[in-house]
C-alpha cells in the first residue's frame, strides 16, 4: 500500500484567506485557508462547517493561546521545519506548540516536535528538567509520545546518577503515576538478567555497592548543588544541573 503524498504548497495557497486572532492582544494572523485546514482538521471543521458562523465569517479567535508557540505554528505551516533550540529555556516554546498541534490535530506536527525536543538534549548531553516533565504531564494524558520520551530520558538519567537528586525525590513521592511510568520505561530496555544486580545474592552484597542505601538522596556535591528553583533546567549528562 502505497503512502500518500502531501499537496506541494504551491497547490495549497488558495486566494481564499482567514483571519486568525491569538492571545489576549487578539495578535491577527492572515492565514491561506486552504493550507491551514488541509493540515488541520481542527480547522477544517472550523472554516469548512457550513453551520459554523466562523466559516461565513473566515475569522475565528484564540484568545488562551501565546504568540510565540502560534508564531512557531505558522513557521511550520508555511515551511515544514522548525526553530531548532539554541538553548534549554528555547525549548518551553516548542512544549507549548506541541500542545497546540494536539488541539489544532497535527501529528505530524507533534512528531517533529518530539524529535526536535529528544535531538537538542541528546546532542547537549543533557536530560529533561523536573518541571518541564511535569509541564507535559500537566498538559498530556497515558501513552503520550512526548510524555514517554520525558520519562524515557529521565529514567536513564536517574539510573546512571550516583543519587536521587533531592527535587527529584520529592516530586517521585508525591507522584505516582510518574514513578510508575519510569519503572514501565526502565522494563522497555529488556536488560539482561546477568547485567541486573541480584538482591537475593549475598555474594554482591544484597545487590547494593559499598555505602549505598535503596533510599539514599543526593546531600552535599555529590552530583552537584540543585535547587529546586533550577529543576526546569535539563540535567547535564554528568549529573549536574
Amino acid at each position: 500500500m502505497s503512502v500518500k503524498s502531501e499537496k506541494p504548497l504551491n497547490e495549497l495557497l488558495s486566494r481564499t484567506l482567514v483571519d486568525v486572532y491569538v492571545g489576549p492582544e487578539n495578535t491577527h494572523w492572515i492565514l491561506h485557508e486552504k493550507l491551514l485546514c488541509y493540515h488541520s482538521p481542527f480547522f477544517s471543521s472550523i472554516f469548512y462547517a457550513k453551520d459554523n458562523k466562523a466559516s461565513s465569517s473566515k475569522s475565528f479567535g484564540l484568545p488562551d493561546s501565546d504568540d510565540l508557540p502560534f508564531e512557531l505554528f505558522v513557521g511550520w505551516l508555511y515551511s515544514r521545519a522548525l526553530r531548532y533550540p539554541v538553548e534549554e529555556k528555547d525549548v518551553g516554546p516548542l512544549l507549548d506548540l506541541y500542545f497546540l498541534s494536539e488541539r489544532f490535530e497535527i501529528a505530524k506536527l507533534g512528531e517533529d516536535i518530539v524529535e526536535t525536543v529528544r535531538a537538542f538534549y541528546h546532542h547537549n548531553e543533557s536530560y529533561p528538567g523536573l518541571r518541564r516533565v511535569q509541564y507535559v504531564y500537566a498538559n498530556t494524558q497515558e501513552d503520550n509520545p512526548m510524555r514517554e520520551m520525558m520519562v524515557g530520558s529521565v529514567a536513564r538519567y536517574l539510573t546512571l546518577s550516583d543519587a536521587i537528586p533531592i527535587h527529584w525525590e520529592r516530586a517521585l513521592k508525591k507522584n505516582g503515576q510518574l514513578a510508575v511510568d519510569i519503572i514501565r520505561s526502565i522494563q522497555e530496555w529488556h536488560l539482561e538478567s546477568m547485567t541486573v544486580p541480584d538482591a537475593r545474592d549475598g555474594s554482591v552484597e544484597r545487590g547494593r555497592g559499598k555505602g549505598m542505601g535503596f533510599s539514599q538522596v543526593e546531600e552535599g556535591s555529590s552530583l552537584g548543588e540543585v535547587k529546586e528553583e533550577d529543576a526546569g533546567e535539563g540535567a547535564k549528562q554528568n549529573g549536574n544541573s
